[in-house]
């Protein structure tokens, strides 16, 4: 049984052979998988994914119960559900039954019981859709001049949001409003009306406290310390334990956004010193780019991709030492703040950005990513306002089929300047619950950032079995900028509003090399790889 697996990628117009090429060969990269030990494992939940709280300023929250959003939603079970961002520091709980769709909708006021038998007619989905593309650009407007305004949710839209989230298979984390203080501190009185109803209800879902408390101050003219953040969270987490239904609930924070000024280091220590020991795991934000500025070449270049790189080391740098034990997530990201780049963050070319912090994120460390958003009023959301899936839906479903959670080692070496980065790679063991792969399988997903083909070559002979999943834009004529994909050449589509296509690979001739398209990224399944490490 082979320890390790050999990987040799070159540049198209290389001598494409089944024997292994030297590794002098100019313009090639030899990769070291190591496959007798995993490097780390994360979370089942890894890929995971967010609303953001504005969907209750569109009144279009009802969305939820559309059957095609919560099939869609299913395709990326397990996960978690996480209903935050900056609007959910604006919330107030009021309990109110009181409706804002028209009856002639035929809607009815009935409450939903927690499962999704009662969702709306096609026409109703069809008004909401209308609703929210409407309204939109004025939260999006809103959120640029940081012109934020109180919000209230009804016992009704909780309702609707845990049924979602508890019948598409996701785990609910329910951000709680931190900029109601009181002498400094932390006024719980709201949220503990809203635990309370919940706690009634018996539902099972988790709880932040604020987002991005280093930006307080932009948009809502308050200071906050980390120690009293920290000191906030321990009064959550004691509020928590007040009902026994919330005894083993999660609590995640501080939710930052990323390091970058010392301020927010600083934030995040004081937190941590005063608040770390509540916590089930630490969150912070990541986006790559400003989504007003953002260009088609930012998505390509090798060096934005790298920059999150120095960002998680920054933040395992300060848990490390405060709070070790904790698990680190990436609890809100995406490409581009400032709701997305548009016409970018919602293109095929967003898939580049997105795969490769999937495949860096696990291989740093990072125990899950939440993805900003499923969807709703950006340009970053996984489905459109239409509730068509865009280029990274797609992407996120054949990860969740083929990708596991335990993470291997890659090392590269290489002969010139070349490959420049634009030749990501990543390896896992191959997900176990798929029940289609063998044990000791493995997945590799990589990413080709250039204008030339690659090839990748499997040099030992004993791995013959591997099957691509090929991922190139639908559209040919628009490209890097197609809303839709192909999978080996078809077109990837919903059956019908309850089903998903049918995933499936191609299996590709033994011993022949890999070719590995110009812009374009694609998953490896090798069957016969027998990876200690997977078995």
């Amino acid at each position: 049984m082979p320890s390790l697996l050999l990987i040799v990628a070159c540049l198209l117009g290389s001598a494409a052979t089944s024997a292994p090429l030297p590794a002098a060969s100019p313009g090639c990269v030899r990769l070291q998988p190591d496959i007798t030990r995993s490097l780390r494992t994360v979370s089942p939940r890894f890929l995971s994914v967010a609303l953001d709280a504005s969907l209750l300023r569109t009144e279009s929250l009802d969305l939820l119960r559309s059957l095609k959003l919560i099939t869609l939603a299913k395709g990326l079970s397990p996960g978690y559900l996480r209903f935050g961002g900056t609007g959910a520091d604006f919330i107030l709980f009021e309990p109110s039954d009181q409706l804002s769709l028209p009856q002639e909708y035929g809607w009815k006021s009935s409450r939903t019981e927690g499962d999704c038998l009662n969702t709306v007619p096609s026409e109703v989905e069809k008004y909401l859709t209308h609703l929210l593309a409407l309204q939109a650009p004025v939260i999006l407007k809103e959120q640029f001049q940081q012109d934020f305004k109180n919000i209230t949710i009804s016992e009704r839209s909780v309702d609707t949001l845990y049924s979602f989230a508890n019948c598409s298979g996701l785990h609910l984390i329910f951000g709680l409003n931190a900029l109601l203080r009181k002498n400094q501190a932390w006024d719980s009185s709201n949220a503990q009306k809203l635990l309370q109803y919940c706690a009634l209800r018996k539902y099972d879902m988790s709880w932040e406290l604020g987002n991005e408390p280093n930006s307080f101050r932009k948009k809502a003219h308050i200071k906050i310390h980390g120690s009293q953040l920290g000191q906030d969270f321990e009064h959550l987490y004691n509020l928590l334990h007040t009902f026994k239904v919330f005894n083993h609930s999660g609590l995640y924070g501080p939710d930052i956004g990323q390091p970058g000024k010392r301020a927010t280091i600083t934030l995040l220590k004081g937190f941590l010193k005063t608040g770390g020991n509540v916590l089930n795991a630490i969150t912070w934000h990541h986006y790559y780019v400003n989504g007003r500025t953002a260009s088609l070449k930012d998505f390509l270049n090798p060096e934005v991709l790298d920059s999150l790189k120095l960002k998680i080391n920054q933040i395992f740098e300060v848990a490390s030492k405060i709070a070790p034990e904790k698990k680190v997530w990436l609890g809100e990201t995406s490409s581009a703040f400032g709701g997305g780049a548009p016409d970018l963050s919602d293109k095929f070319v967003a898939g580049f950005m997105w795969l490769d912090k999937l495949g860096l994120s696990a291989k740093l460390g990072i125990d899950v990513v939440i993805r900003q958003a499923l969807f709703g009023a950006g340009f970053y959301q996984l489905v459109d306002r239409d509730l068509e899936p865009l280029p990274d839906y797609w992407l996120s479903l054949i990860y969740k089929k083929l990708v596991g959670t335990r993470v291997l080692n890659v090392s590269a070496m290489h002969r010139d300047m070349a490959n420049n980065g634009t030749l990501r790679m990543y390896m896992h063991c191959t997900d176990p619950k798929s029940h289609v792969y063998r044990k000791g399988s493995v997945t590799m997903f990589a990413l080709n950032l250039s204008d030339q083909d690659k090839h990748i070559l499997l040099c030992c002979s004993s791995f013959n079995k591997t099957i691509q999943f090929l991922l190139q834009p639908g559209d040919s004529e628009k490209g890097l900028y197609s809303q839709s994909v192909q999978l080996n050449g078809e077109l990837l589509k919903m059956v019908d509003r309850k089903t998903l296509p049918i995933i499936t690979g191609k299996v590709l001739q033994p011993g022949s090399p890999i070719v590995l398209p110009a812009l374009s990224y694609a998953f490896y399944v090798v069957q016969d790889a027998k990876a200690p490490a997977c078995q």
